[in-house]
């Protein structure tokens, strides 16, 4: 099956590193044109707008806090004036912040959590929909994770972030479905990015990992870009609503692999 998606004007938050950057790249691909939403390493955001200039398609590269309102504003009316509006948006930026138990959890890193992975992907999505409501078509992705099921010590505030985009994602999709546009998620489970880097390289901490993932291997970026080309493309046109969970099984519990 040939995915494509010609002339599609996409916008990828966080979009100059890991997953976000395999999403933009295989957007441009399949032929849309991508908008490059990054906060540092502006020289990686150009790279990964060079490239996407190299596939034939156009690119912008725009510098906004998605957890600031008016910088997502600002951002929505650099695409609107450079492209005349947008057809999809990804909903990558997002951070786990600093581990703690609830109980010892300094609440500005709680606030910093949320304010970016929730509270970024409503301002984005928020926006998107202004504009894709009226011309009765578009494609949002939010980029949840296996956590947005699964508790994780000393994550709260990431796993309460991750649910909370779950369901906004559904109660966007019910809100957005009678005007054509779909609203979707998809929840990475492991992921081998820079991120976690610290993991996959350590012996011990990868196979206590890999015990965790029936698939028996980290997943990598392109994994969750594959998905995500799918999803936002007419090919899943009857999909609204849904998380698609891309995890190499984590979902499924493998410590009961032998019984309870």
């Amino acid at each position: 099956m040939d995915v494509r998606l010609d002339g599609k004007r996409a916008l990828v938050t966080g979009a100059n590193s890991g997953i976000g950057k395999a999403i933009a790249l295989a957007l441009s691909e399949s032929g849309a044109n991508v908008a490059i939403n990054y906060i540092t390493n502006p020289d990686d955001a150009e790279e990964v707008s060079n490239t996407i200039k190299s596939n034939g398609c156009k690119s912008l590269t725009i510098k906004a806090d998605v957890s600031d309102p008016k910088q997502v504003e600002e951002m929505f009316d650099t695409i609107n004036d450079e492209w005349n509006g947008l057809d999809i948006l990804v909903n990558n930026a997002g951070i786990d912040g600093d581990r703690a138990v609830a109980w010892e959890m300094d609440v500005e890193n709680w606030q910093k959590v949320v304010n970016i992975n929730l509270f970024g992907a409503f301002y984005c999505a928020r926006k998107a929909l202004q504009g894709m409501i009226k011309q009765e078509s578009g494609a949002i992705l939010n980029i949840t994770s296996v956590h947005e099921r699964i508790p994780w010590h000393g994550y709260a505030h990431y796993t309460a972030s991750k649910a909370g985009l779950s369901m906004l994602t559904e109660t966007l999709a019910q809100e957005a479905g009678p005007y054509g546009v779909r609203v979707m998620a998809i929840a990475p489970g492991a992921v081998k990015t820079a991120i976690n880097k610290q993991v996959w390289t350590d012996p011990e901490k990868r196979k206590d990992l890999l015990d965790k993932i029936p698939f028996n291997r980290l997943g990598e970026a392109d994994d969750i870009a594959r998905a995500a080309v799918f999803m936002v493309s007419d090919e899943a046109a009857y999909v609204t609503g849904s998380s698609l969970f891309v995890d190499g099984g984590m979902i499924l519990y493998p410590s009961f692999e032998h019984g309870g």
